[in-house]
């Protein structure tokens, strides 16, 4: 069972970001299941594979009656950013033109991730369970519990090939730096979920 951080009113209407990925589609297939209020929110990167993921995402809304809200990228790329960090930037700000909160479905990895980034670069940080309208209530849950929920549940995603190019930061993170600090210290989830719990504690305080 998936775990929430905050757990969506089912009178307010929410879009959930949805690539198609298995985060998402686990993401969409548990708030249908609990009969939530929402939209599917797809921003399309002009990737080769950005079609096909949006194919997936249509079908999946067509078979649960949820409506897919789509954006698409306009601009070129300026020099001084990186393509992830492009791609972050612009699909923010579409999901700033939505009127209603967006829920990603950022987990646990993402956090260690997210952290092991920033230390990196000298500014050590924990991913937000909430910014403004932004809402991930999914933190507390590994990527490993997204796929099993996916399977467990019969749900179809697509593996965006470009997510295993280490060319990125955040892929090389992922596949090489990350399973090598978990050679050094298995708990590494554990204490990137303690630390979450702990910045939602002081919020509350």
């Amino acid at each position: 069972m998936l775990k929430l951080i905050h757990n969506p009113d089912r009178n307010i209407q929410f879009a959930l970001a949805c690539s198609g990925g298995v985060d998402s589609m686990a993401a969409a297939d548990f708030f249908y299941r609990g009969k939530k209020n929402f939209k599917l929110a797809y921003f399309h990167h002009n990737t080769p594979q950005a079609d096909s993921m949006l194919e997936l995402v249509l079908k999946w809304g067509r078979q649960h009656g949820i409506e897919v809200l789509c954006g698409n990228l306009t601009k070129q790329k300026p020099s001084n950013l990186s393509p992830e960090e492009f791609w972050r930037v612009e699909r923010y700000k579409w999901f700033d033109t939505l009127n209603m909160p967006i829920v990603t479905c950022h987990h646990l990895n993402d956090v260690a991730e997210t952290w092991i980034f920033s230390s990196l670069n000298g500014n050590p940080k924990i991913i937000a369970p909430k910014n403004g309208k932004v809402i991930r209530p999914f933190l507390l849950n590994s990527k490993q519990e997204m796929i099993d929920w996916c399977i467990r549940h019969n749900v179809s995603w697509f593996e965006d090939k470009s997510n295993k190019d280490v060319k990125y930061p955040r892929n090389r993170i992922r596949h090489n730096i990350l399973p090598e600090c978990l050679m050094v210290n298995p708990g590494l989830l554990k204490v990137m979920k303690k630390k979450i719990i702990s910045s939602l504690e002081n919020k509350s305080q």
